[in-house]
């Protein structure tokens, strides 16, 4: 009897690269499934699908990390290499690179809130591209004929704007474009309101604000799009955001921030009192100057006529009213005697005139005219009388000498195929077409027989 092989070994079990992946990965997902992790940010790398690659590494080791662009649009900061920052996500393994990876869904700066981090960041950006440039503020008008206010409806920002325009300048405009001033959408409401003023042109100045709050209560002032909003606003923009001792992007931004909406109402327009007083000051003003300078005016006009030239100015007239005389009187005779010699020889003149008949004259001339028309008239008939003579002979002769006279007593003209006429019977071959012309109509024929 055969004795059985057993065999005592281990047994094996082979993976593939693939399933050994799968393995890690399952296992690596059910165990690190909601993790926290701290490190600071390394090759920071945003692709064009939105997605975020960066590593996170501490000073002896490093992870990789992604953030889809899902959650990359939530995040509040923009990561940057040197940041430390806090994460939250699940580790599993790309399985391409058989290299395992933190897949980040939340995010938040190690030690400064994210919305801080991103203010300050705005910030600076903001303040390179020089939108909180002094040089670029608009100056407030004088006095506007309109005030803008871009707000809730239904908060106290609005009643306070009005309660103190009433108390400052009551008949003064003022146009509410209603806005939501946190929460999601606040910051494109906020965006339309000025951007509504500025495509209508009817407000002179436009104050954005809300009362006071967090600063996650005031971010939409913070968000860039209201920014650049203010920054392009043609009409000057005044920020009341929040209380006295709170900043946002738009009060930098602004033409002028004002510590409170109250405070935004007293800055954008002065008391009506304060308009009448200043107009009754500088109509006093105004007068004042007015009387001084008559008054040293008046003096001047004394000195003036004490001078010793206008003294004198009575005397000198009156010599050049003498003078003016003097000439006159001269230019009248020397008018008269020129008058006379004219008239003198006007005299002589048409004393040599009447001498001549002139209607003699004209009768001779006439008649002389007369005979020439005359003569030129025979001349002319005798003329025309030849030329027709001569016309009427020419025809006569060219009618006998017509080739259709002839044709018309008998005659004929032969043409051979080209169209040139026969003068001998040599110059057609037999069997040539010819052409002969009568006094009425033509003949086609062909040469069957010929006669030199």
């Amino acid at each position: 009897m055969e004795q059985a092989l057993l065999n005592f070994g281990p047994t094996r079990k082979i993976f593939s690269i693939s399933e050994l992946s799968r393995e890690i990965k399952d296992l690596l997902e059910r165990q690190y499934s909601d993790v926290w992790v701290t490190g600071e940010v390394s090759n920071f790398r945003p692709a064009a699908s939105g997605h975020l690659y960066f590593t996170l590494k501490d000073a002896t080791a490093q992870l990789r990390a992604v953030c889809f662009r899902n959650q990359a649009r939530y995040l509040k900061f923009k990561p940057q290499d040197g940041i430390s920052v806090i994460a939250r996500g699940h580790l599993s393994v790309y399985e391409a690179r058989g290299e395992y990876q933190l897949y980040v869904e939340y995010l938040e700066p190690a030690g400064l809130g994210a919305l801080q981090l991103a203010f300050e960041q705005l910030k600076q950006k903001l303040a390179a591209e020089g939108l909180f440039d002094t040089a670029r503020k608009k100056p407030l008008p004088v006095l506007p004929r309109t005030i803008g206010v871009v707000t809730s409806p239904t908060g106290a920002v609005i009643r306070d704007i009005l309660r103190v325009l009433r108390r400052r300048f009551r008949n003064m405009n003022v146009l509410l474009y209603p806005v939501k001033v946190q929460g999601e959408g606040a910051d494109e409401e906020i965006v339309e309101g000025i951007t509504y003023f500025n495509r209508e042109q009817i407000v002179d100045v436009i104050i954005v604000g809300r009362g006071g709050g967090s600063l996650e209560d005031l971010w939409a002032f913070n968000e860039e799009v209201v920014a650049r909003a203010i920054a392009a606003s043609g009409i000057p923009v005044i920020s009341a955001v929040g209380h006295e001792t709170d900043f946002t992007i738009a009060d930098f931004v602004a033409d002028l921030r004002a510590p409170t909406p109250s405070a935004a109402a007293e800055l954008v327009v002065h008391r009506k009192q304060d308009f009448i007083t200043e107009l009754e000051n500088r109509a006093r003003h105004m007068a004042q100057i007015i009387r001084l300078q008559l008054s040293e005016a008046r003096q001047r006009l004394t000195e003036l006529r004490m001078h010793h030239a206008f003294q004198m100015l009575a005397t000198r007239i009156a010599e050049r009213a003498q003078q003016v005389d003097d000439v006159v009187a001269s230019l009248d005779r020397s008018m008269r005697s020129r008058l006379n010699s004219a008239r003198q020889e006007w005299l002589r003149a048409s004393a040599g005139v009447v001498r001549y008949d002139f209607r003699r004259l004209l009768g001779l001339k006439r008649a002389a005219l007369d005979d020439r028309e005359g003569r030129f008239e025979t001349a002319l008939r005798r003329f025309l009388t030849e030329r027709r003579n001569r016309l009427a002979h020419v025809g006569t002769l060219l009618k006998e000498r017509s080739p259709l006279t002839i044709l018309q007593r008998g005659y004929s003209i032969t043409r051979d195929a080209a169209g040139k006429i026969v003068r001998d019977a040599e110059a057609v071959a037999l069997g040539s077409d010819i052409t002969v012309r009568l006094a009425r109509g033509e003949l086609a024929a062909e040469v069957k027989h010929k006669k030199l």
